[in-house]
Order: C-alpha cells, then structure tokens, then sequence
C-alpha cells in the first residue's frame, strides 16, 4: 500500500485504481468541418434589443 500525505496526516491508501484501457483518439478533419458549416447554415437569424439599439445576431 502506498501512503499518502494530505495536510500533514500520513495515511494509507485503501483502494486499487481502477485501470481503464487506453483509447486512441482520433481526429476526423472533414467530418467536424462539414458539422461545423451545417451549424453555420441552421442558425436562425434573431434580433437583440440593446438600450434601444436593435442588433441581429
């Protein structure tokens, strides 16, 4: 058992971690910019009031 140091009080550690396996992550370029540019086209045209001042997001 390993023992760990918290605050000045020693104590032993009473449980194992858990090991996950690794995942390899991947980047799929073409697949997040064409979600980005569909989110782009859906987004709805609002219009903010502002002290008067009318904005369009």
């Amino acid at each position: 058992m390993t023992t760990l140091l918290y605050r000045g009080q020693a104590y032993s550690q009473n449980t194992v971690g858990n090991q996950k396996p690794l995942v390899q992550l991947t980047y799929r370029r073409h697949t997040y910019q064409s979600r980005q540019a569909e989110a782009q086209t859906h987004v709805p045209q609002v219009q903010l009031t502002y002290r008067g001042v009318r904005y369009k997001r």
